[in-house]
């Protein structure tokens, strides 16, 4: 996933500091990872050059000025181009999960259309783990046997989740 992109959906939602979108991101650590100042930083320049957001120095009493980035609506124009288009094949737990995190940008049949897509996606991941999982002798290593097991009982849950949201979204 474009770190760009994600950052363009957090600006959505509200402006913010380059420091507000790092804190905001590694209180997702556990779930997302934390990218580093140096990826938050390059990401907001890149997309100021572009002109999809602006910044704004705001005084603080007795500190230095913050830049808060807000998003233009040539960002907002480029982040739901973005938003719509396809996952990729393939795609980690990390991509869908940030992409998840922006389901405000996307329409209630945007969002419908995207958690099929990756039911598919997962369903066709667990099918190839459990062909492999089939085709190990017994000589495997109980490590690539736990590992097969712990693939197989996340894919399972994420499939679980997916189907209970995609009914619920549905009704």
């Amino acid at each position: 996933m474009n770190f760009r992109y994600f950052v363009l959906g957090l600006l959505a939602q509200q402006p913010m500091s380059g420091y507000d979108i790092k804190r905001f991101l590694e209180s997702l650590d556990w779930l997302i990872g934390s990218p580093s100042f140096g990826s938050v930083y390059p990401a907001l320049h890149a997309l100021l050059e572009e002109k999809l957001v602006t910044v704004n120095a705001v005084q603080n009493e007795d500190k230095p000025p913050r830049k808060v980035y807000s998003i233009t609506e040539a960002g907002r124009r480029a982040l739901e181009e973005w938003i719509v288009q396809s996952m990729e094949p393939g795609g980690s737990l990390k991509d869908f999960l940030m992409r998840l995190m922006l389901a405000s940008n996307l329409s209630p049949t945007g969002l419908i259309g995207y958690l099929r897509q990756r039911r598919s996606q997962v369903a066709d991941h667990c099918a190839d783990l459990e062909r492999v999982a089939g085709a190990q002798d017994e000589a495997i290593g109980l490590g690539q046997r736990l590992a097969f097991d712990y693939g197989l009982a996340a894919a399972t849950a994420e499939l679980d989740w997916l189907d209970r949201t995609l009914e619920s979204l549905t009704r």
